[in-house]
């Protein structure tokens, strides 16, 4: 992600300079010489860079980052004495470019004159730009990412443990189970330390996953009853609990299902 965004800052006319494990330049380098400072590491990684480098910074800089989780971060960088602004890029680093890609800001102690130049240039680059707090942000993770992951572990986990492989379900596979699967694949092929640290960093993670574990006891009580007035009532409630979105992912998912099944 740091070498995507070094892009990005480059063709706005910034000069960029990046430090890594791979690098002569260190972070206290970076901190002690650049105007905006951003922390693009591993989530378990984020404080303690940002503990570094605090006490070297000045008010007149922005210290920024990049991770998925905000309140300790930004709280981390709130000890120091910079402007400070919580980064979420909602894609991977496999992106082509932020055209139609969100990124979600949650300025904490940013003067205007100092974040706007930096949003200006996301969004001239064609990002979608979501401005909310630290708590909310990570609230809404706790859905977005942990339910999401936890569903899709959760399948994967399923399938080991009845002893099936997504190669032996191929000759029966519909389309919107192929996309599950490449859901579920896409996840699997990455690091799992970043889905372990999204899943168990998240302060909210853990009450929306003890409400998944209830709905899913709820739904299993309702299938076995053999009860169908239950089960319509349950799929109701949840149809109406999405509105119109209902219809909007069916056009969505229409669209991506002709595209699979042109490949």
């Amino acid at each position: 992600m740091g070498q995507l965004f070094r892009g990005v800052f480059e063709r706005g006319g910034y000069e960029v300079i990046c430090s890594g494990r791979y690098t002569t330049v260190t972070s206290r380098q970076i901190a002690r010489e650049c105007d905006i400072v951003m922390v693009a590491v591993p989530i378990s990684a984020t404080i303690p860079v940002i503990e570094e480098i605090a006490p070297l910074l000045n008010e007149t800089q922005l210290l920024c980052d990049i991770t998925s989780i905000k309140v300790e971060p930004v709280n981390a960088m709130l000890r120091s004495p910079a402007q400070v602004a919580g980064f979420h890029p909602m894609f991977g680093p496999t992106v082509s470019s932020l055209h139609k890609q969100t990124i979600i800001v949650t300025p904490a102690r940013c003067r205007k004159e100092i974040l706007e130049p930096v949003l200006d240039l996301f969004r001239r680059e064609g990002a979608v730009i979501t401005l909310t707090t630290p708590d909310e942000h990570d609230r809404m993770m706790a859905v977005v990412q942990g339910l999401m992951h936890f569903v899709t572990l959760s399948m994967a986990e399923t399938m080991r443990r009845i002893g099936t492989s997504p190669r032996q379900t191929l000759a029966y596979m519909s389309p919107v189970y192929r996309i599950e699967m490449g859901l579920i694949g896409r996840l699997l092929a990455q690091d799992a330390r970043l889905y372990g640290d999204l899943l168990q960093m998240n302060p909210y993670v853990g009450d929306v996953l003890h409400a998944c574990e209830a709905s899913v006891h709820h739904l299993r009580e309702i299938i076995g009853s053999g009860d169908e007035e239950a089960f319509i009532r349950t799929f109701e409630q949840n149809a109406a609990n999405f509105g119109d979105y209902c219809a909007q992912g069916m056009e969505e998912t229409d669209t991506i299902i002709r595209t699979v099944v042109r490949g």
